[in-house]
């Protein structure tokens, strides 16, 4: 008798300007950074340099200590629309939810828990408050440094391990992973730059709407079910 294979899926989510309506890595940059961060913004979006290295570099400008920013983060934080609704639907259908993240460790976590979300896995840049400023280090899933590709290195052992994988996200940071999804729901620069290259994706613009075409996929047979 032959047995039925289960496919597992998984929705891989960006965190900043897509969880969050703005990106919360500039909005601490902009009012901590003792150093001209934007000019390193721009020598990243030209391709001169990594996203990890871009933040590796502008976080250093930052020395504040930890409360301080955890308070800033508190207070400026704005989660878009149909988060807690994204969560809960992949909660009920059994479909894991990952945020993965070039953002740093210590602010995802501040919103999710201020939110009253828990239990999330979060794969992100891990900071280190020092004198010296914010030390960050992007660790991939073998526990090797990484200077760049962060969120590709997870989406790869995502499917490695036999996953459907379903990426939620808005930005340049985004491009590299998102191509090898399954399924894309873009917004901003993500969908602008997958109308680019060809990619089918799915647009949103909060993320109930990331809920609603679930549903219907689903419906359809075309995700989430073997």
């Amino acid at each position: 008798m032959g047995s039925t294979e289960v496919v597992k899926t998984i929705v891989q989510c960006d965190f900043d300007g897509t969880i969050t309506e703005v990106d919360q890595s500039f909005l601490l940059l902009d009012a901590f950074a003792s150093g001209n961060w934007r000019q390193l913004l721009i020598e990243y979006r030209e391709g001169k340099i990594s996203v990890g290295h871009f933040n590796t570099r502008a976080f250093a400008m930052v020395k504040e200590d930890r409360q301080t920013l955890v308070n800033f983060v508190k207070q400026t934080a704005k989660i878009r629309p149909g988060f807690h609704e994204l969560v809960a639907y992949c909660r009920r259908e059994g479909v894991q939810f990952t945020i993965v993240s070039n953002g740093l460790d210590f602010y995802i976590n501040t919103i999710l828990t201020d939110i009253g979300v828990k239990n999330i896995e979060v794969f992100a840049a891990q900071a280190q408050f020092t004198p010296r400023g914010l030390e960050v280090k992007y660790i991939g899933p073998d526990g090797a440094h990484l200077d760049s590709d962060f969120k590709e290195a997870y989406t790869r052992l995502f499917l490695t391990n036999g996953y459907r994988t379903v990426y939620v996200g808005n930005g340049l940071s985004d491009i590299s992973t998102a191509k090898h999804a399954h399924w894309i729901f873009a917004r901003d620069e993500l969908l602008n730059l997958c109308k680019q290259k060809g990619l089918k994706c799915l647009p949103f613009v909060d993320l109930n709407d990331v809920v609603r075409d679930l549903k219907r996929l689903k419906g359809e047979d075309i995700i989430l079910k073997p």
